[in-house]
């Protein structure tokens, strides 16, 4: 059984900050990478920000230069730090773990408000 369990969430204003926290564990297989998803009331899920292993990324272009990623591989966790947030960043954030074996996990998701 493979757990996600992610931490963070919160309410915050305009201009402020927040940390989002996921580790995986249980019986995972390699981790190839690692990633934060969100989804708006009404909208589809997307990409935020993933992260390889060996530590390339990705960011959507909503984010770049505001959202940063990075990974603590001996504790399989995930982080995002998400600075300078908008209202429009408002959404459940849902982290994202894929295995080198092709498997998929994903956490329950945390909600993000920011106010205005």
């Amino acid at each position: 059984q493979v757990q996600l369990v992610e931490s963070g969430g919160g309410l915050v204003q305009a201009g402020g900050s927040l940390r989002l926290s996921c580790t995986a564990s249980g019986r995972i297989s390699s981790i190839y990478d690692m990633g934060w998803f969100r989804q708006a009331p009404g909208q589809q899920r997307e990409l935020v920000a993933s992260i390889t292993m060996v530590g390339t990324t990705n960011y959507a272009d909503s984010v770049k230069g505001r959202f940063t990623i990075s990974t603590d591989n001996a504790k399989n966790t995930v982080y995002l730090q998400m600075n300078s947030l908008k209202p429009e960043d408002t959404a459940v954030y849902y982290c994202r773990v894929g295995t080198r074996d092709g498997r998929v996990y994903w956490g329950k998701g945390t909600l993000v408000t920011v106010s205005s």
